[in-house]
């Protein structure tokens, strides 16, 4: 007997919440119930209505949002979304302050959901092929680990800079690919386009066990660029996000006869190889993973937790920035989430079994 699907709300209506409507209504074992939008339509995509309020979206029964909004509004409709009982997909930043993620975090915890960021690069297939390369220790000792994120300023972006908006998808993946957390950060930035906000950054970081990061991000250079390039005792991994492309560079093996160069120790162009990896669209698996996690069937999700300890690294990166010199990270917390997957039933699950 198959279950019923799962029905989702949408709130945000903007750039990249079309872009979760398009996944929502196409997603196996799920309905777009509705859109929360402040624009003036009845009818949304796909023929689903659009409310104004959220009460209005929950009382179209939801089991779980994905709430795609400015960040300055996460925490707010975040904590109301935890006090009705709804787990949440939120995009990131998660919050524009390390005191508000964490009480989204809080809040998610104590009720039993699930809660979750939409740091997408996590899904991208060349990431996901680079982190199992170097769980299986393909690279040997990882020395450093650069990302190159540039392009045009997205005129939909109005709230946070550069380092909260784009560098959060470099932190997040850099520990997350790496397994190592942050512990130092230097930083400096830049406003030169007239906005409010910094445009440009440019990073060194100390992570766990004397790895080094460097972060080069921009919204001015024209064209655009993703870059992940991770060096190690036997080469270099090259990952384009913008292809999905991972290509690995290796040391080379070649003797020399020349005496002054035997007494150093240092790499020789090897062979190149670029994998041949399945291609799938990672807001795609992204929301297939976050819809398994509501029904219990897996917990492959960028935790609240996880969501925050970024923000902190962003907001060491900016208190870098504002005052000069290397800025200590906060020790990471434990994450009960990750640690103890359990969850509450969803109100779909809840209902089922008070009827049976």
């Amino acid at each position: 007997m198959s279950r019923p699907a799962l029905r989702a709300g949408l709130i945000g209506l903007g750039a990249m919440g079309r872009h979760h409507a398009r996944v929502l209504h196409a997603l196996a074992g799920v309905e777009l119930a509705g859109v929360l939008d402040p624009a003036p339509a009845t009818t949304g995509p796909y023929g689903v209505p659009v409310v104004r309020e959220l009460g209005d979206l929950l009382a179209l029964g939801i089991d779980y949002a994905v709430l795609a909004v400015p960040t300055a509004l996460h925490e707010e409709i975040g904590l109301r979304l935890a006090e009705a009982g709804v787990h949440t997909m939120i995009e990131k930043p998660l919050a524009p302050s390390v005191p508000a993620a964490r009480r989204l975090a809080d809040a998610f915890a104590s009720r039993g959901l699930v809660g979750a960021v939409g740091h997408i690069e996590r899904y991208n297939p060349a990431l996901q092929s680079l982190r199992a390369r170097l769980e299986g220790g393909e690279l040997g000792e990882i020395y450093q680990i650069v990302t190159r994120r540039q392009g045009p300023f997205p005129g939909r972006i109005a709230d946070v800079g550069v380092v909260m908006d784009l560098a959060t998808h470099d932190i997040d993946l850099t520990a997350w690919v790496t397994g190592r957390s942050y512990l130092q950060v230097a930083a400096r930035t830049a406003a030169r386009s007239g906005r409010p906000h910094e445009d440009m950054v440019s990073a060194v970081a100390g992570l766990a066990g004397g790895l080094m990061a460097n972060h080069l991000v921009n919204w001015l250079s024209p064209f655009k660029e993703r870059f992940t390039v991770i060096t190690g005792e036997r080469g270099s991994f090259v990952a384009d996000t913008l292809t999905a492309d991972l290509t690995f560079y290796a040391n080379g093996a070649i003797g020399t006869e020349w005496e002054a160069l035997r007494t150093f120790r240092g790499v020789a162009e090897g062979d190149m190889v670029r994998y041949a990896i399945p291609k799938r669209e990672p807001l795609l698996v992204e929301h297939e993973r976050f819809r398994d996690a509501v029904l219990g069937e897996s917990r492959d999700t960028v935790t609240l937790r996880q969501a925050t300890r970024t923000v902190e690294v962003a907001e060491a990166l900016l208190r870098s920035a504002r005052e000069g010199g290397t800025v200590d990270v906060p020790v990471e917390a434990p994450d009960p989430v990750a640690a103890h997957p359990h969850r509450s039933p969803s109100p779909r699950e809840w209902l089922t079994e008070r009827v049976s």
